[in-house]
C-alpha cells in the first residue's frame, strides 16, 4: 500500500483571553490507501482541531498535510467530511439532500447522478429517496448522510464523532452499515471517537493522543483472526478486550 495522506509535525497553538493555548505539537503518521484509522485520546485533547486540519479548515498550523502528494489546502476535492449531526435538510428530500454535495461542487451531470442512484440502491435507500429525513431512522439518515458525502466520489473520509448522537443500540448497528459501505467502496476513512471499542472494532490502526498539548502517544496496529471481519465480530473475539485493555491504560482515564 502507498500513503494517501502524510502528515508531519503538526502544531496548532490558539489564542484565549488569558493566554496563548497549544492544542496540537508535533503530530506526524501517514494513512494507508484503502485503511481505517481511529484517533482516540483524552477529553479535550484536540483530537477534532486534528481532524479539522486535515480537512483544511484551519490553515494556521504549523507543520505540513499532504493528501494524494498535494497541500492539503489543494484537495478539497479528494476530501468528504462527515459530522457529529446527519446536517440532512429538513425541507429536502432524501434524494434532494444526497445531491446536495454534488450542487455545492457544481458535478450534478448525468453520470455522478446515476451513481448517486446506484449507491442508494445499493444500500437500501433508494425506495425512501421521495421521504423527509424525518421520516427515517436515526440509521438511516446516517447512511444517507454517508450517501450524500460518497456521491462526490472523494479520496478520503474524515469521521468526526459521526456516531454520537446515536443510542447504543442503533451505534452499533450504524457501525456495522458504515463500516460495510466503506470497504465495499474501497475508501480510505480516519474516524475521531471518544468510544474505544467503536475504534478497535472498525480500524486497521488506532492512534492514541496524549492530554493538550496531543502528541501521539501510541499507534496500535488491529488485527484479528476472522475469515470475515466486520465491527460485531470483532467485538466477540478474545483479541478486542486486549487491545481494548491496552489502550484503556494509555488514555489516562482516571486523571
Amino acid at each position: 500500500m502507498s500513503a494517501i495522506m502524510k502528515l508531519d509535525g503538526i502544531g496548532m497553538k490558539y489564542q484565549s483571553p488569558q493566554d496563548e493555548i497549544t492544542a496540537l505539537e508535533n503530530i506526524t503518521f501517514e494513512v494507508e490507501k484503502g485503511e481505517f484509522i481511529s484517533i482516540v485520546g483524552p477529553s479535550g485533547c484536540g483530537k477534532s482541531t486534528l481532524l479539522s486540519v486535515m480537512a483544511g479548515l484551519l490553515p494556521d498550523y504549523s507543520g505540513s498535510v499532504e493528501i494524494c502528494g498535494k497541500k492539503v489546502a489543494e484537495t478539497a476535492a479528494e476530501i468528504g467530511y462527515m459530522l457529529q449531526s446527519d446536517q440532512l435538510f429538513q425541507w429536502r428530500s432524501v434524494w434532494q439532500n444526497v445531491l446536495l454535495g454534488l450542487e455545492i461542487r457544481r458535478m450534478k451531470t448525468a453520470e455522478n447522478m446515476e451513481y448517486a442512484k446506484k449507491l442508494l440502491k445499493t444500500y437500501g435507500l433508494y425506495e425512501f429517496s421521495d421521504k423527509r429525513p424525518s421520516e427515517l431512522s436515526g440509521g438511516m439518515r446516517q447512511r444517507a448522510a454517508l450517501i450524500r458525502t460518497l456521491a462526490v466520489r472523494p479520496e478520503i473520509l474524515l469521521l468526526d464523532e459521526a456516531f454520537s448522537a446515536l443510542d447504543y443500540q442503533t451505534r452499533l448497528a450504524v457501525c456495522e452499515d458504515i463500516y460495510s459501505i466503506i470497504k465495499q467502496e474501497q475508501k480510505t476513512a480516519v474516524l475521531v471517537t471518544h468510544d474505544i471499542s467503536e475504534a478497535i472494532s472498525m480500524s486497521d490502526r488506532v492512534i492514541v493522543l496524549t492530554k493538550r498539548p496531543a502528541t501521539v502517544r501510541s499507534i496500535h496496529k488491529i488485527s484479528f483472526d476472522l475469515d470475515v471481519r466486520s465491527p460485531m465480530a470483532c467485538r466477540e473475539t478474545a483479541q478486542f478486550r486486549v487491545y481494548f485493555n491496552d489502550i484503556w491504560r494509555e488514555l489516562d482515564v482516571h486523571v
